[in-house]
């Protein structure tokens, strides 16, 4: 059996060992969003990446949900205390490894996509069927639109990452900007991948910061359409609100509505112009499978709190039988 996932990262990363956990035995590719990369002190982070690969390595640190297990902070310290900025995001000590030697590889002249075939070679060497995927090659960044009152247009453009751990996306987001999507191309193996899936499962992540830029990488939402596997969306708002991360925020940004149905029903059925054989939402948002179900978008609701991989599995295969995959 092969799967592929569209995943970002914390929420993607607990979906996928959940997915890992109902088909231990299926070859699994998770392509995964890279539009909140950032430079930082001259190296390159992959946030979604780097929280996907530790966590299904047995590396990362739960209580957080991102970043290393055990990890110390000798680094960031002593670059506060020469003043260097920025101090808003911190980069660890054993994650500052991850970083350099990525940033090394990149340097040389290596693709992502291989760079992060490298690194996952020491994390997910005991599960040789799974690969994680970048989901571009090429240098994409997301940029948030938010109100500077001091700015000649009242409005300035900060990375994402400041956005989300800077500023806590209290600020209004006025608008986005993708940088260098439109000269994007789906990375190595991502094609490959979806065309010979047995099943493609949008995770619940982010849907306008995580799987948004996925579908936006030129080719790939085409590619998900054209699919001959069955593709089965999961929503990570539960009755009204976010599980996690700050979603909320967002949506409004792009006129949809925060709710279950309105996040089903903007990605859209296969049978439209959208992406989706099925939406699978919290069963606290059963009442509104038949608003869905009448935008032409065929959805079940299941108990979709990923409290441990084995409850996550159990709505993985409910959702897979609905749409006749064992």
């Amino acid at each position: 059996m092969q799967i592929a996932v569209l995943a970002g990262g914390v929420g993607g990363s607990r979906f996928t060992a959940g997915v890992r956990h109902a088909y231990p035995d299926a070859e699994l590719s998770v392509i995964v969003n890279t539009a909140d990369d950032i430079t930082l002190h001259g190296l390159r982070v992959c946030p979604d990446l780097d929280t996907m690969m530790y966590t299904l390595g047995g590396g990362n640190d739960a209580q957080r949900g991102w970043g290393r297990m055990d990890e110390s902070w000798r680094v960031k310290e002593e670059l506060a205390h020469y003043g260097v900025e920025p101090s808003w995001f911190g980069l660890g000590d054993l994650d500052l490894a991850t970083h350099l030697v990525r940033t090394q590889l990149l340097d040389a002249g290596y693709p992502l996509s291989e760079v992060t075939a490298a690194l996952c070679s020491r994390w997910l060497a005991d599960d040789p069927k799974l690969r994680l995927l970048p989901m571009t090659d090429d240098r994409v960044e997301t940029h948030i639109v938010i109100p500077d009152p001091e700015s000649p247009s009242g409005r300035r453009a900060v990375h994402f990452q400041e956005y989300w751990v800077r500023q806590h996306a209290e600020p209004e987001a006025l608008d986005m900007v993708r940088v260098g999507m439109n000269e994007a191309a789906p990375a190595a193996g991502v094609l490959t991948a979806l065309e010979s899936a047995d099943v493609i499962l949008i995770a619940p992540s982010n849907p306008v910061v995580s799987i948004g830029p996925i579908l936006a990488v030129p080719g790939l939402a085409a590619a998900v359409r054209s699919a001959t596997a069955p593709v089965i969306g999961f929503s990570g708002i539960l009755d009204g609100a976010p599980v996690l991360g700050m979603a909320h925020r967002l949506l409004p940004m792009i006129g949809v509505e925060v709710s279950a149905p309105a996040v089903g029903l903007h990605y859209g059925p296969r049978s439209g112009e959208g992406v989706l054989d099925l939406w699978v939402m919290d069963d606290a948002d059963a009442a509104a499978v038949d608003r869905v179900r009448s935008g032409g978008l065929p959805a079940i609701s299941a108990d979709l709190i990923m409290a441990t991989p084995e409850a996550t599995a159990r709505f993985v295969r409910k959702a897979a039988a609905e749409v006749g995959v064992a």
